[in-house]
This record gives structure tokens, C-alpha cells and sequence, in this order.
């Protein structure tokens, strides 16, 4: 009877035991069973295989649902970033914005930018550039922290930020982080000559001989700062002096051709309303100062000096890098 008596008290002990750890085991369980979807990013042909995405901010499903949903709130990103111009301000917001250095670039294949973004590129992250663009008072200037207390007062976003984040404690950070996997979602890669180079569509003789022009220095003489075929993102990302003014007045990042009939106006000044005023430049517009970039071959001639008929097949060229897949999936619906 007493060892019945002594096993019943061991027994008891360890009950005890395994309960107490089962209760202080329960909060890191519960941790380890938030486990979001991660999100496929597409690698599009003669994309870059290096992307921007950090350690700390892997692309997912809910993060990017979440993104989509701050960036598309009144007041937010989408008041200057609008589809259907490829993510940028369009002619009227654009304008508004001349002379500040804030006419926008479009927010598209950003992913594959590690050189730094806007037109300076002195923006290290899309993280950075969402919290540059919240705070300052040409664009959002909003107040970081009032915020995230009316995301938290919210009845939505808490519980999404848990699905994003594992957290419903909401941070200016952690909107950063959703914001910038939303806009490394926006992917276009979809356009006439991206469908060419898969062998999908063939391209017109004025397109292709528009495409020789873009690819030649005795052409129109484009891709050394805009890429080609063998770079698809149609920018190195790079700054250059292309040769606008006499005076020196900066180098400007060099921005993709990607939906460029979409974005008017052009350059980091908005001052060529039409894509026909840009070709135009280049081919007997451009100005010599000691600054000009090196790869301006062409300056000591005032441009490249295209033909009419040039001019037009370059024009055909351009137009077939714009795709308009993404519209209608990235609206203002809901997660």
C-alpha cells in the first residue's frame, strides 16, 4: 500500500510538471504557427535574376494584400500613382509637380532596382521611399504616427497586419514594409515586344526597324542608357546628363521605356508633353556642357538626326513596350 501511495505521489508530481510546461509552452506555439504565404515574383525573360527584396521584408501573400490596401486609401498613394499611367501622376498630377523635382517616375518592375530610386536615385529602398513619401510636404506630408493610430483604431487593419506580420501591433514601419511589397507586385512584362521575344506576335517592319534605331549608335542610339532585348527593364537605373540644357543642372536617373506612351510628360521636369517632342530632342535638340555624359555621341551634332520616316518607326518601337495586363487587377478592391 505505500508504494501504491509513493507511485501516486510521483505520478502527481509529473502531472504536475508536464502542465506547467505545457502552459509556459503555449506563447511560443502560438508564435510558430503564424506562417504567411509566400508570393511568387515572376522572372520575366531577360529580367535581372538580382532583386531588392531584404531578409527582413520577404515578399507574401498577405503582406502584399495588405500594401495593396494602404496604397489604394484616400489620401495615400494612389491620390499621384494612378494605373493608368502606369503608376505615375499622369499629365494634370505630373504638372502640378513641375519645377519641385518631384515629377513622379512609375512605380513598375522596381523590384529590379538596386541602384537606388527617383530621379537622383538617392532613395536606398522602396521602404525608404514610402516613408519619403508619407512625410514629405510636396507629396503625402502626412504625420507618421497619427498614422498608425488611425490604422489601429481601425476595425480591418489590425487583424490584417496580424496576417502580414504575425503582429496587430501596427507600426510606420511595418506600413512601410506592406507598401513596398505591393509595389515590387506591380510587374509589367506583358507588352507587344515582350511577346516578340517569347516568339508569341511578330512585330511590324516599321516596329523591328524601329528597333534597330533604338539598338544602334549610327541609329537613334538608346541603348546605353535604356537597354534592349538583352535588358529587359528598358533602364540601367543609372544617372546621366543627357544633354537638355547648356547649363548644369544635374544628372537624372535614366527612366525605364516601359508604358513610356502612358507616362507624359518626360523628363525630370516634365517639360516634353508628347513622346514626338522627345524624339525630337534627340534627334536635334541636345545641348553640349562639360558635364554631358560621355555616351551622348551624338552631341556635337545637336542630337542623333533622325529622318522623318526615323522618327515615326522609332516612335512604332516605343508603343510596343506598353502593357496594360496589370489593369484592373490592382484597383481599389479589397483584399
Amino acid at each position: 500500500m505505500r508504494g501504491t501511495s509513493l507511485r501516486a505521489k510521483h505520478r502527481g508530481a509529473w502531472q504536475s510538471i508536464l502542465l506547467l510546461l505545457a502552459l509556459f509552452s503555449c506563447t511560443p506555439h502560438e508564435e510558430e504557427t503564424f506562417k504567411p504565404t509566400p508570393y511568387e515574383l515572376p522572372s520575366p525573360l531577360f529580367f535581372p535574376s538580382k532583386n531588392n527584396i531584404p531578409e527582413d521584408n520577404p515578399m507574401t501573400e498577405e503582406g502584399v494584400a495588405l500594401g495593396k490596401k494602404l496604397f489604394f486609401e484616400d489620401n495615400s498613394c494612389s491620390q499621384c500613382h494612378h494605373e493608368q499611367f502606369s503608376f505615375e501622376g499622369g499629365p494634370e498630377a505630373s504638372l502640378e509637380h513641375l519645377g519641385t523635382g518631384h515629377t513622379m517616375l512609375p512605380l513598375i518592375n522596381l523590384a529590379w532596382n538596386t541602384t537606388g530610386l527617383g530621379w537622383q536615385g538617392n532613395v536606398e529602398t522602396l521602404e525608404d521611399m514610402v516613408y519619403a513619401a508619407f512625410t514629405d510636404p510636396n507629396e503625402i506630408d502626412a504625420d507618421t504616427a497619427e498614422v498608425v493610430k488611425l490604422l489601429q483604431q481601425s476595425d480591418t487593419y489590425p487583424e490584417l497586419f496580424k496576417k502580414a506580420f504575425g503582429t496587430d501591433r501596427i507600426t510606420f514601419v511595418l506600413v512601410e514594409k506592406a507598401i513596398a511589397q505591393y509595389v515590387r507586385s506591380l510587374v509589367f512584362a506583358d507588352s507587344k515586344f515582350d511577346r516578340y521575344l517569347r516568339g508569341e506576335e511578330q512585330l511590324t517592319q516599321d516596329e523591328l526597324n524601329g528597333y534597330v534605331l533604338f539598338t544602334t549608335e549610327n541609329g537613334a542610339d538608346c541603348f546605353h542608357c535604356h537597354g534592349g532585348g538583352s535588358n529587359a527593364l528598358f533602364t540601367t537605373n543609372l544617372r546621366y546628363n543627357n544633354g537638355l540644357d547648356a547649363e548644369y543642372h544635374g544628372d537624372f536617373k535614366a527612366p525605364t521605356l516601359r508604358n513610356i506612351a502612358l507616362t507624359a510628360p518626360y523628363m525630370h521636369d516634365g517639360r516634353f508633353r508628347t513622346l514626338d517632342e522627345v524624339i525630337d530632342f534627340y534627334s536635334e535638340g541636345v545641348q553640349y556642357s562639360e558635364q554631358i555624359s560621355p555616351l551622348m555621341h551624338h552631341v556635337m551634332q545637336g542630337g542623333v538626326q533622325l529622318t522623318e520616316q526615323e522618327k515615326q518607326q522609332l516612335k512604332a518601337f516605343l508603343n510596343t513596350l506598353t502593357d496594360k495586363s496589370l489593369r484592373g487587377r490592382n484597383d481599389r478592391s479589397n483584399p
